[in-house]
């Protein structure tokens, strides 16, 4: 099988980023996007996702955590588009229930071609560890805009901020994990194309 690997340069006013994804790798995150939370997140969603993700990021952080969760999620999302290169053979569909404690969130992914992002979340607070919660949403959205998937993530029922996030984050990994898992020989579309 060919290596899915793809390495992205993103440089704006707003950000300068450095980044490599191995698809079929051992689930490690290294790097620091300077958002500590982030961090943490961008780490459970790699590990549950099988990929490794390496990243250099210089963001204008003083504005905020915007620009480099949104950036960020540009870039993973090119990153997943151009390693990932026709899709034959992947299994394309993946769900996931995923509790988190008194959490529950339910994720749901296509790798269809077409780009949409479905966010049904609230949060008590505005920001974690540096992280504006708002850029969440921000962040998934990013990715699969550049990326062309079609995900749909909620929050069933909890209460605790970080378990929400967490649970989110671990459960488009394990999403991704079972998408791109090669499962054929075949388009897995009656199109012929993703």
């Amino acid at each position: 099988m060919k290596s899915r690997n793809s390495q992205v340069t993103r440089k704006t006013k707003e950000t300068d980023i450095d980044l490599t994804l191995v698809v079929d790798g051992d689930g490690v995150f290294t790097g620091q996007t300077g958002i500590g939370f982030f961090d943490h997140m961008l780490t459970l969603m790699c590990f549950y996702g099988g990929f490794d993700l390496s990243l250099k990021v210089c963001g204008d952080l003083e504005t905020g955590s915007h620009h480099t969760v949104e950036d960020i999620g540009l870039s993973l999302g090119q990153a997943f588009r151009e390693a990932l290169g026709d899709k034959k053979g992947i299994e394309r569909y993946s769900q996931c229930l995923l509790p988190m404690d008194e959490v529950l969130a339910r994720c749901v992914l296509d790798i269809s071609g077409r780009p949409t992002y479905v966010q049904r979340a609230s949060f008590l607070r505005t920001e974690i560890g540096g992280l504006a919660l708002e850029d969440v949403d921000e962040f998934f959205k990013s990715l699969c805009n550049t990326a062309g998937w079609t995900l749909h993530t909620e929050i069933l029922y909890g209460n605790n901020d970080h378990h929400k996030v967490e649970s989110l984050f671990k459960g488009v990994g394990r999403c991704i994990k079972e998408s791109v898992a090669i499962s054929s020989e075949k388009m897995m579309s009656t199109k012929g194309v993703l």
